[in-house]
């Protein structure tokens, strides 16, 4: 039987090899090197922590809030990492696109899987923390690999699709960043879900149907405690059957738009 072009042995050595050398250069010429892998979600843990939770006493009420604050920092970092890279990867690689025929889509995939590599990282880092923070481990601790992997599919949807719109409009990544900004205060990651429901119940609802608060309550649920709110416990089974349907939604469309416009990338770059 003969293998897809998408997953033949060329095309995997080749992305392979763009993701270490992609992993490398992004540390290369760095004091610290690949410690900032480490170093970037601890320092932006540290703020957020001293500033809402010392400062402004949010979170007082939440179990082993520190580990629940730095779960979702490093899932958010990963988020904006993938999404943000992935768009711009094409504009990165402009002179390889241009000099050899292969499938484009390799290119976008390889600077994604760079922040899988950093968040595999962080995750265990993550454990570490939870451990000495007194949480204690449980099978439902398995239930983050899928969590991560749905919250990859989104990110990786979103970069196919405004990365291959980028290439002829620059302005996208720009206005992505943007969003991004405004994506962080919208999604309950410095804050606890309880204190949008003391709002407003409604807001609360349409917050957890975005698929990226949907995953990060649900880790933190199934890594830190049971008393995590969540789209499941508080909208309801069908809500997360739609925040996942918008997940995969996002990729179809990332990816079939990539797709058809990747025959104009080496003209447009």
């Amino acid at each position: 039987m003969k293998i897809p072009q998408v997953w033949n042995k060329r095309n995997l050595v080749l992305l392979g090899e763009l993701t270490k050398t992609d992993f490398k250069l992004r540390y290369q010429g760095s004091v610290l090197g690949y410690l900032w892998a480490l170093l970037r979600p601890l320092l932006m843990f540290a703020i957020l922590y001293i500033v809402f939770a010392k400062l402004l006493r949010i979170g007082n009420d939440i179990p082993h809030y520190p580990v629940y604050l730095l779960t979702g920092t490093v899932l958010w970092s990963f988020f904006t990492e993938c999404s943000q890279q992935g768009i711009q990867a094409m504009i990165g690689r402009g002179d390889l696109i241009r000099k050899i025929s292969f499938p484009k889509y390799i290119v976008t995939v390889s600077t994604t899987l760079t922040a899988v590599i950093n968040l595999l990282i962080n995750l265990v880092v993550v454990a570490i923390f939870a451990l000495i923070n007194g949480v204690t481990p449980s099978w439902s601790w398995l239930l983050v690999l899928p969590l991560v992997f749905e919250l990859y599919l989104l990110a990786l949807g979103i970069a196919f699709l405004l990365g291959s719109i980028n290439v002829k409009y620059r302005d996208i990544g720009s206005i992505w960043d943007v969003i991004i900004q405004a994506l962080f205060y919208a999604i309950p990651i410095i804050y606890p879900v309880s204190m949008v429901v003391e709002t407003s119940t409604f807001a609360a609802k349409i917050i957890l149907l975005n698929p990226i608060a949907q995953v990060i309550q649900d880790v933190r649920w199934s890594l830190i405690t049971s008393e995590a709110t969540t789209t499941v416990n508080f909208v309801g089974g069908w809500a997360e059957l739609f925040a996942i349907g918008l997940v995969l939604f996002i990729f179809v469309v990332g990816a079939l738009t990539f797709r058809k416009r990747s025959r104009f990338f080496a003209e447009e770059i």
